[in-house]
């Protein structure tokens, strides 16, 4: 994440949780055009059902408002430090739903 792209690395960081979140609602063969639907299902599906730890809800609400901040923000700026966190977040909800998918498949 170097040379300063914090922005774009906070964004993508955020892709990659809307994109699992998206995925592990595919597994409940749920499927939604905006990520408000990707978000509010997920926290309906897996946060406050206890499928998975409700802050990954909280993280991707949150890694959401940075990447309109790193894609949108014209005085604003995502710093290192809040792209490392986010990028942090991003590992720790993949790892969370390679380990739902194990779990769900016997492995």
């Amino acid at each position: 994440m170097g040379n300063g792209y914090f922005d774009f690395a906070a964004s993508r960081a955020y892709y990659a949780m809307f994109y699992v979140a998206g995925a592990l609602l595919a597994h409940l063969g749920q499927s939604y055009s905006k990520h408000a639907g990707v978000i509010s299902a997920f926290g309906r599906e897996y946060a406050k059902s206890g499928r998975l730890d409700p802050k990954f809800h909280r993280w991707l609400i949150d890694a959401q408002d940075f990447r309109n901040i790193g894609d949108y923000g014209l005085e604003a700026h995502v710093s290192g430090d809040q792209a490392n966190l986010v990028c942090e977040w991003a590992r720790e909800f993949i790892e969370a739903a390679e380990g739902f998918f194990a779990k769900e498949s016997g492995a």
